[in-house]
């Protein structure tokens, strides 16, 4: 693969946006899932929705920019540091292992853009796929692109019903992550434990036992120990709040600013640690989350995603973005998994409609030279 050239500066942005939009993501999925696991891949959906940047126009390419932080950067930069970030990405240690994919499924016959496929080729090294949509089959051909680039840990990612004869475009990321522990936790020290749930009640649980030094840090709102993969450059950072601070609490604390400070702050310490082996499957639809982080506009009747079709205008909006991920953790190691998906439809065209108005409306006379509403009103009662 070509090295791809790219300043410190713009790489750093690029991350430092990641990483923020993570946390604000993470905080709209948990508010309607109080008391239950969520687990996200920020760098899967913020690649996928990068890829679907480069084809949005006007203001839904402004609300985007926005949402994802990423304002301050122009197209090409952005799509220069995804793919120097990808390329870094790929070069970890043996044991390590890291593999991201992103895929473009498109209608066939329907005259896309060049350029918006030349780039998600050449920057995200997307693999293009031509689909009848309306074939039944189609989410089950997606879905197994999807399990082979995840190690079957993502299923189902699309649904029966997510497709019909109006959609147009489904943009995939898929990330794999195994990593084995720099040093693993001894099988024979992991014993049964009570875990206690958001809302004091207990469970029993595996708890994995370890001693020795390890990258620690605390505050008066938590405890926090670092577990390096491999050579170390990998690391899972584990944040416990103090027992007298909730964990929602300590969520609406997570900031970048409050993140990079948090990094600093670790040292190598002596000390003991149980960890619970646990599993965890997840899945979020993200359409009402990107929309409050200010995305509203490329789900609506406004969106504008010109930049994807030689049609103009192509009348394209995101119907649904959907998240899947799967993180495991024993004593060997974890491993996680991650897909998202933006499916692309195009608005119905009207070929004849009928009003009927009968009941109560509202009414305006309008000077259309000027702009000015003369008169308006709603009419309960024409009579």
């Amino acid at each position: 693969m070509n090295q791809v050239q790219i300043s410190n500066t713009v790489m750093n942005n690029l991350v430092t946006a990641s990483t923020a939009f993570g946390f604000r993501l993470l905080a709209q999925l948990s508010k309607p899932a109080a008391g239950k696991n969520v687990f996200i891949s920020a760098p899967s959906i913020a690649l996928a929705l990068a890829m679907t940047y480069n084809g949005a126009e006007g203001a839904t390419r402004k609300a985007m920019a926005q949402t994802l932080g990423i304002e301050g950067l122009a197209l090409p930069q952005i799509n220069s540091a995804c793919a120097a970030l990808l390329q870094t990405l790929e070069r970890t240690d043996p044991q390590v292992q890291l593999a991201i994919a992103n895929s473009l499924w498109a209608k066939a016959n329907h005259p896309f853009a060049p350029d918006f496929i030349q780039r998600t080729t050449t920057c995200f090294h997307a693999q293009i796929a031509n689909i009848d949509f309306t074939a039944p089959s189609a989410p089950a051909t997606i879905n197994e692109w999807v399990g082979k680039m995840t190690n079957e840990k993502i299923r189902d990612l699309i649904k029966p019903g997510d497709f019909d004869d109006l959609t147009r475009l489904v943009l995939i990321n898929a990330i794999f992550f195994k990593g084995i522990w720099q040093k693993q936790f001894d099988k024979a020290k992991t014993r049964d434990g009570i875990f206690t749930l958001h809302d004091g009640q207990t469970k029993q649980q595996p708890m994995m036992a370890q001693s020795g030094s390890f990258k620690y840090a605390e505050s008066r709102n938590y405890q926090a120990v670092a577990l390096p993969y491999g050579d170390g450059r990998v690391s899972m950072y584990i944040f416990l709040p103090t027992q007298t601070a909730a964990l929602d609490e300590f969520a609406s604390t997570l900031t970048a600013t409050n993140w990079d400070k948090w990094m600093s702050r670790f040292s190598k310490m002596e000390g003991d640690l149980v960890l619970p082996r646990f599993k965890i499957e997840y899945a979020a639809e993200l359409n009402d989350a990107l929309a409050a982080l200010g995305m509203s506009v490329a789900f609506g009747d406004d969106a504008n995603f010109d930049g994807m079709s030689q049609l103009k205008p192509a009348e394209f909006y995101i119907s649904k973005a959907r998240h899947k991920t799967f993180v495991q953790v024993n004593e060997e190691g974890t491993q996680a998994a991650a897909a998202t998906a933006v499916i692309i439809a195009q608005r119905a065209i009207v070929q004849r409609f009928r009003m009927m108005v009968d009941r109560p409306f509202f009414c305006a006379i309008r000077d259309d030279e000027t702009g000015v509403l003369l008169f308006m009103g709603l009419i309960v009662d024409p009579n």
